[in-house]
């Protein structure tokens, strides 16, 4: 009896030292965000775990190499495919890195915009911060619509498989599906994708038997459909998938406010999403290439997403409905994710004054304790960008603009970070050391480098429908932004705003 007593009295002590343990922690992490500047307003509900798990999902794997398909095979075929998403994917990690470094010292939801403001010259900090935020705003909310439209694109593929063809889904009614999704993400968020994309892979390498091309040719067979004469550039073309799937990691460090432990949880998440991200989505295309067989054919589908095909040539009209089915799950899942993400960002933009009707969107609700405003704005704004769906390249456009505004704010901080900022960051537990400014350097002029490319069009012919509308995009943001800087903004805008007094301050951190 002594026993049960001792061992009960152990289980009772051992949860009573975790609860200490997360209560430390959590006052910890309070009395950092009071240092940057800010009162804590959110609950501190995400483990480390919970993190990664976020930050692995709001990239959606499986969904998105099924999205992005036709990239690699319109440019490059089965060498834009494979090689296509590979070598990005190695530069992404440098940008991943210096970004891990950063949130890792500064904690906040306020991200990359915080990051800049922080690491410029003091006489240019408000107008870092200011270019900054909102090519993140313009970004996050671009790559919500993105992720929907996709999901949308799934789900009108799954009616024309359903239907053997009898009912392709027109422009409008795409659009349609788009707006209920948005609609049901202003309500819906949850996660996780690894065990669909392994399940993926398996199907596809087990059940096509012999029907595989050689491995030479999964490998290094080069098709250019894209139109342009250069094969060289049409390669570099296929790199927009890669891109587009390997965005939305700064989310780790938009929800850091609801970390306990952010500044370990946060860079740890950043690094294990973008590298299992990178990962798996290389894998799962390397089986796909083996399966295809004829670049042309696939193409050729009247399928609105060529991946729909290729499951339904390998698995039949049941097995693929039945992993098409998962796959929309993940896809609608990580738009809720993303809308997550974009949410914190609108709030904390807002919160520092940055947005037209600030004091709306950065209302917390008392009873749920998160931007419900906030989310709205990303919704309509989302809903709106959806227009470009009766376009024949809206993917192209949204993903491009989605990648671009993202990369723009993901590089801003960092170039500022080796140039002005070197002796500014204040170190948190994870650091480059010596390494932060060769990583950074390579960071930047990748991101310059890719997005020039993703200014361009699909292919050589332009058109009203086949134009790249990213470049209207981004230019509309830029001008709006610009005209309000030097109008007005640059008045009032003196980057980020501490909401928290110096006794508060003090009490946080003697907490």
């Amino acid at each position: 009896m002594s026993k049960k007593n001792d061992q009960t009295d152990t289980q009772v002590t051992a949860i009573e030292q975790d609860r200490s343990d997360s209560f430390s922690l959590i006052r910890a992490d309070n009395a950092k965000l009071a240092e940057l500047g800010y009162k804590a307003e959110f609950r501190r509900e995400f483990s480390l775990l919970e993190t990664v798990a976020f930050a692995f999902s709001i990239m959606g794997v499986i969904a998105s190499v099924t999205s992005t398909l036709s990239f690699g095979l319109i440019n490059g075929g089965h060498v834009g495919m494979v090689f296509g998403w590979l070598i990005p994917s190695l530069f992404v990690m440098f940008v991943a890195l210096s970004m891990a470094e950063m949130a890792s010292s500064m904690p906040t939801s306020a991200g990359l915009y915080y990051f800049s403001a922080k690491l410029a010259p003091p006489k240019y900090a408000p107008l870092a911060s200011w270019i900054t935020g909102w090519a993140n705003v313009t970004g996050q909310i671009t790559l919500v619509c993105s992720i929907d439209f996709t999901c949308a694109q799934m789900i009108t593929t799954a009616i024309a498989v359903q239907t053997n063809g009898a009912v392709i889904m027109s422009s409008g009614a795409t659009f349609g599906i788009l707006l209920a999704i948005l609609f049901t993400h202003g309500v819906v968020c949850s996660a996780s994708t690894m065990g669909t994309t392994i399940a993926a892979i398996i199907a596809l390498l087990v059940v096509s038997g012999d029907n595989k091309v050689s491995t030479a040719d999964a490998f290094t067979l080069f098709e250019n459909n894209s139109g342009w004469k250069s094969d060289g550039w049409a390669f570099m073309l296929a790199f927009t998938a890669p891109m587009w799937t390997l965005t939305g990691y700064d989310s780790a460090a938009h929800i850091s406010e609801e970390i306990a432990g952010a500044a370990k949880a946060a860079p740890i998440a950043i690094l294990v999403g973008v590298g299992a991200t990178a990962g798996f989505g290389w894998l799962l295309l390397i089986a796909t290439s083996f399966v295809i067989t004829s670049v042309s054919d696939l193409l050729g589908t009247e399928l609105p997403l060529p991946m729909g095909q290729v499951f339904l040539n390998v698995l039949g009209k049941r097995g693929m409905l039945a992993i098409w089915s998962l796959i929309i799950v993940v896809q609608f899942v990580t738009g809720a994710a993303q809308a997550v993400d974009a949410s914190r960002v609108v709030f904390a933009f807002a919160r520092d004054n940055a947005l037209p009707g600030s004091r709306y969107w950065k209302r917390v609700n008392h009873s749920t304790q998160t931007p419900v405003n906030a989310v709205w704005f990303v919704v309509v704004i989302s809903a709106i960008c959806g227009v470009l769906g009766f376009s024949a390249t809206a993917f192209n456009s949204l993903a491009s603009a989605s990648v671009i505004g993202l990369y723009t704010s993901y590089a801003a901080p960092i170039f500022l970070r080796i140039t002005s900022g070197r002796d500014k960051l204040k170190p948190g537990p994870f650091t480059l050391g010596r390494w932060g400014i060769p990583v950074g350097a390579i960071a930047v002029a990748w991101v310059a480098f890719i997005v020039v490319v993703l200014f361009f069009p699909p292919g050589q012919s332009i058109d009203a429908q086949e134009m790249n509308y990213a470049v209207v995009i981004i230019m509309g943001v830029f001008i709006f932004a610009s005209a309000s800087w030097v109008l007005s903004a640059h008045k009032w805008f003196h980057g980020p705003v501490r909401n928290i007094d110096d006794h508060d301050s003090e009490e946080k951190t003697s907490m």
